[in-house]
C-alpha cells in the first residue's frame, strides 16, 4: 500500500437486484417470485430477483436462455420513471453525509466520507445509517463496501451481499486482496480471468508475484492497473460531476427485419429519439456510431465523425443510412441502435451524469 498518498474513508453503495426489488416492493404478489425486468419474447434481462439469481438467471442474458434456466420465471416490464424516483430519494440520502458522491448508475455510487457534514468519525457507522435509511424511506435493501480508496470499496460490496456491508481496514488490506480470487476484483473480466487463470494466477498472492514489466507484457496497458491494486494502491478520487461522454439510444425487435424500408423506418425513429434527447439537455456531439446487432448474436459498429457538430434529426438519418451501407453482410437484425459522441459536456465540463439505461434490453 502507497503509505505517501493520504488515506480516505470511501463507501461504495450498491443497490440489491435494485429494479427487480422495486417490482416485487411494488407489487407484492411477486415477493419471493423469481421475477425478471425487461426480457420478454425478444429482449435480454435487465436485472434478475435472487430468487431468479439461484437458477443462472443474470443481467444481459438472452430471455430465451433465461426462460431455459428458468421456466417459472415472470417477465416485468421496465418502469424507468419509478427507478429514477426512487434513485432521485437514495441520492438525496447520501447528500445528507456528504457532497462528494459520483453515481454510477441509477442504483450504486461512491461517496467519500473522509470529512462528512455529520461529523461521523466511523465510515461503517455512516454506510450502517445510509442503508437503514434507505430502506425505512424506499423499502428497499442495499449493500455497502467501505474501506481507503475506490477499487477496494467496490470489491467489498460484493462480499455480503444483499443487505450486508464488509469494511476492509487499512492493515487488513495486504491479507485480504492476497486471498481473493482475481475474478472478485473490479476490473478483471471474464476473458481477463480466464487468461490468468491459464497463467497459474488465481488469486492476488499469485498476481503481486508477477513483475509489472510482466503484467505489462500480458495484460497491455492493464498490467500497470492490476500491478497496483492487488497491492491496494488506487488513486482515483470520488468525483462528483462526471462528464457525460456519450448518448444512446438502441432497440430490439419483437421480429428479426431484413426489409430496406423497415429498417430505415427505424433508424428515423431512433434519430428523432437522440436528437429529442439531446435537445432536452443541450447536448451536441461530432461522432455518430451505428450498431447492429443481427440474428445470430453477431455485432458490428461503425462511426462517422464530422469537424462540426451534428445539429438535427435528418443529419443523424442521413449519416447512419450511410453506415449502414457500410455494413459487411446482409443478415436478419435484431437489433438497431445510435450514439453520438465527442460531446460538447467535454469541452464545457458540464455537470452531468449518465444514467446507464440498457435501452437495448426492452422492445417498442
Amino acid at each position: 500500500m502507497d503509505s505517501s498518498f493520504p488515506i480516505r474513508k470511501i463507501i461504495h453503495v450498491d443497490m440489491d437486484a435494485f429494479y427487480a426489488s422495486v417490482e416485487q416492493h411494488d407489487h407484492p404478489e411477486l415477493r419471493g417470485k423469481a421475477i425478471a425486468v425487461g426480457g420478454g419474447h425478444r429482449g435480454v434481462v435487465s436485472a434478475a430477483s435472487y430468487e431468479a439469481r439461484k437458477f443462472g438467471v443474470r443481467s444481459a442474458m438472452p430471455s430465451k436462455t433465461a426462460r431455459e434456466k428458468c421456466p417459472h420465471l415472470i417477465f416485468v416490464p421496465p418502469r424507468f420513471a419509478r427507478y429514477k424516483e426512487i434513485s432521485r430519494k437514495i441520492r438525496d440520502i447520501f447528500y445528507e453525509y456528504t457532497d462528494l458522491v459520483e453515481p454510477l448508475s441509477l442504483d450504486e455510487a461512491y461517496l467519500d466520507v473522509t470529512e462528512n457534514k455529520k461529523g461521523i468519525e466511523s465510515a461503517n457507522q455512516i454506510a450502517r445509517e445510509i442503508r437503514e435509511k434507505i430502506f425505512q424511506q424506499t423499502g428497499l435493501t442495499a449493500s455497502a463496501g467501505i474501506s481507503i480508496n475506490k477499487f477496494l470499496a467496490k470489491v467489498a460490496s460484493d462480499i455480503n451481499k444483499p443487505n450486508g456491508q464488509k469494511t476492509i481496514h487499512p492493515d487488513k488490506i495486504e491479507s485480504f486482496l492476497e486471498e481473493l480470487p482475481v475474478d472478485k476484483f473490479y476490473g478483471v473480466g471474464k476473458v481477463t480471468a480466464n487468461k490468468m487463470f491459464s497463467l497459474s494466477i488465481y488469486k492476488g498472492k499469485d498476481l503481486k508475484n508477477r513483475s509489472l514489466e510482466d503484467l505489462t507484457r500480458l495484460f497491455g496497458k492493464s498490467g500497470k492497473y492490476y500491478y497496483d491494486v492487488v497491492r491496494g494502491i488506487h488513486h482515483s478520487e470520488v468525483k462528483p460531476n462526471r462528464i457525460q461522454k456519450s448518448v444512446a439510444v438502441e432497440r430490439t425487435f419483437l421480429e428479426d427485419l431484413s426489409d430496406e424500408q423497415q429498417i430505415n423506418e427505424k433508424l428515423e425513429n431512433l434519430s428523432r429519439e437522440l436528437h429529442q434527447r439531446l435537445t432536452k439537455n443541450n447536448i451536441l456531439g461530432r461522432s455518430l456510431t451505428l450498431k447492429i446487432k443481427y440474428k445470430d448474436f453477431s455485432l458490428f459498429t461503425r462511426s462517422f465523425t464530422k469537424e462540426e457538430y451534428f445539429a438535427s434529426a435528418e443529419q443523424y438519418f442521413s449519416t447512419a443510412k450511410k453506415l449502414w451501407e457500410l455494413r459487411p453482410y446482409d443478415k436478419a437484425v435484431r437489433l438497431l441502435g445510435l450514439s453520438l459522441s465527442h460531446l460538447n459536456t467535454e469541452e464545457k465540463k458540464q455537470v452531468s451524469v449518465q444514467l446507464k439505461i440498457r435501452f437495448e434490453e426492452f422492445e417498442d
